[in-house]
């Protein structure tokens, strides 16, 4: 018994240490809508802003996340995870982002469905954007 507690213990503090991790500090400031951030500090590097076309984006598989550039200077960051059956998203065109498994669209600008059949929108994501480079927050 004492080894399961002893593992449960441990369990719920490696989960507090990655809430606490993901949450982060701060106060706010320089968060834009729909997972943008424009603060300093930032994490893996996906791409530079060059590389993301106006009116589209790029998917980065790898790390399960889709940015766009809505218009211009304007970065956004979605999970590539289509919220109908978990595909990966195939490619963005057009002004949506397109999942080839069934079908369903969803808009650059904020991820919501434009053609379903998914019938909720791609969660955002949190990006930074420091000069011309574009990092996972």
């Amino acid at each position: 018994m004492a080894e399961n507690a002893t593992r449960r213990t441990v369990l719920l503090a490696a989960g507090a240490a990655a809430l606490t991790a993901g949450c982060g500090g701060g106060d706010g400031e320089g968060r834009g809508d729909a997972g943008r951030s424009v603060e300093a500090t930032g994490g893996q590097e996906l791409a530079a802003t060059s590389d993301i076309p106006v009116g589209g984006g790029r998917i980065f598989k790898a790390e399960k996340v889709v940015v766009t550039q809505p218009e211009e200077g304007e970065f956004k960051a979605f999970s590539a995870i289509c919220t109908h059956q978990s595909c990966t998203v195939a490619s963005v065109s057009d002004g949506t982002i397109n999942c080839a498994c069934h079908g369903s669209r969803f808009r650059v600008a904020d991820g919501a469905v434009e053609k379903g059949p998914a019938t909720r929108a791609l969660p955002a994501e949190r990006i930074t954007v420091e000069g011309n480079s574009i990092r996972l927050a």
